[in-house]
């Protein structure tokens, strides 16, 4: 499988288009903890994930992160574009959360490419309200859902997406993902525990009755 197989809409582009992206386009294997791309003064280009799992998160005026939303395999990421995207008003940072294959499309390429390809740009389009769709239900969880059912939500989605009950977590990445307070975390984890929903050791975080903390979440 090569970038012509993940590349979302290589079918509907013009030969001259394929061959102008394929000159363009580079590899690049980041190692988990990487940080690609670091807010709008770095234009790094579009990201496209062929393996491994990447993270967008932003940070809040007292240095707080909080995750806006996930990348895996065959996503493409455009906020690390930003030279393309003059309308956006806060920095995102892409970090490797697992060791990562991806491709790199330079911003001028694949700008040029859109504003010829009708199926291109409309696959941009629909992109970018989809992380702005993402954006807002974060903002949404943050105003209106209590730590706790966030929590056991995190919890249940890393549990989908290692496909285990036993995490390697920390409580300061927990934090690093909501916009929390380490303390504020290891306090509802250890709630958590003494409730019998999880079980708690050095660096990992074991869920026990899975049921509860999905009607904990809703």
């Amino acid at each position: 499988m090569d970038f012509t197989d993940y590349f979302p809409v290589w079918g509907k582009l013009t030969p001259i288009q394929q061959k102008r992206i394929l000159g363009a386009v580079m590899t690049r294997t980041v190692k988990k903890g990487t940080v690609i791309h670091n807010g709008s003064m770095d234009c790094t280009g579009l990201l496209l994930v062929k393996s491994g799992q990447l993270r967008a998160f932003i940070l809040s005026e007292e240095g707080r992160e909080i995750t806006i939303y996930r990348l895996f395999d065959r996503d493409m990421c455009l906020f690390s574009a930003s030279c393309m995207l003059r309308s956006i008003q806060f920095d995102v940072t892409i970090e490797a959360e697992k060791d990562t294959e991806l491709w790199v499309i330079p911003a001028e390429v694949y700008q040029g490419i859109m504003e010829e390809s009708a199926p291109v740009a409309n696959y941009t389009n629909e992109l970018m309200a989809a992380r702005f769709s993402d954006v807002m239900w974060l903002i949404e969880q943050i105003m209106w859902k209590s730590l706790d059912k966030r929590v056991a939500a995190f919890l249940l989605e890393e549990s989908a997406i290692e496909g285990s009950r036993e995490l390697k977590l920390t409580h300061e990445a927990i934090a690093n993902h909501l916009g929390s307070h380490r303390e504020v975390i290891t306090r509802m984890l250890r709630y958590f525990q003494s409730e019998g929903l999880v079980r708690l050791s050095r660096g990992r975080i074991t869920i026990l009755d899975e049921k509860k903390l999905e009607a904990l979440q809703e």
